[in-house]
């Protein structure tokens, strides 16, 4: 069985070694990137299956990520988790505008909590 494929795009080091792991030790194959112009760089070249999308980023905001990869041929169905640290309405408002399949705050969202949301992704 292939293992499924997730972009992490998380620019503080700490979580996304916390991830890395966890989704590792749940066979999930991990690829990482650190700034928005890394994530949607690996995002066409790595075609994960499911992307992990911080939104306050380096060079490239998330959001724009999002908006940008769901402009992109082949990502349109992709799913997109928005994991932040941005709680408000109004972000998650955005990020559903652009997009994004889900929107998880990390405050309230643990690594078992992220991997339990991409396996209900996946079975869809």
């Amino acid at each position: 069985m292939k293992k499924i494929k997730v972009l992490i795009v998380e620019d503080e080091q700490t979580l996304l070694d916390m991830y890395s792991l966890k989704l590792s030790k749940e066979n999930f194959e991990v690829v990482k990137a650190a700034d928005g112009q890394e994530g949607l760089e690996k995002a066409k070249s790595e075609k994960p299956d499911i992307i992990l999308l911080d939104i306050m980023l380096p060079k490239i905001d998330g959001f724009q990520v999002l908006k940008n990869l769901r402009e992109t041929k082949g990502f349109k169905n992709t799913p997109i988790i928005m994991l932040t640290n941005l709680g408000q309405n109004e972000d998650k408002q955005k990020g559903k505008q652009f997009g994004a399949t889900d929107y998880l705050v990390k405050a309230d969202t643990t690594p078992t909590d992220v991997v339990e949301k991409i396996n209900s992704l996946i079975k869809k």
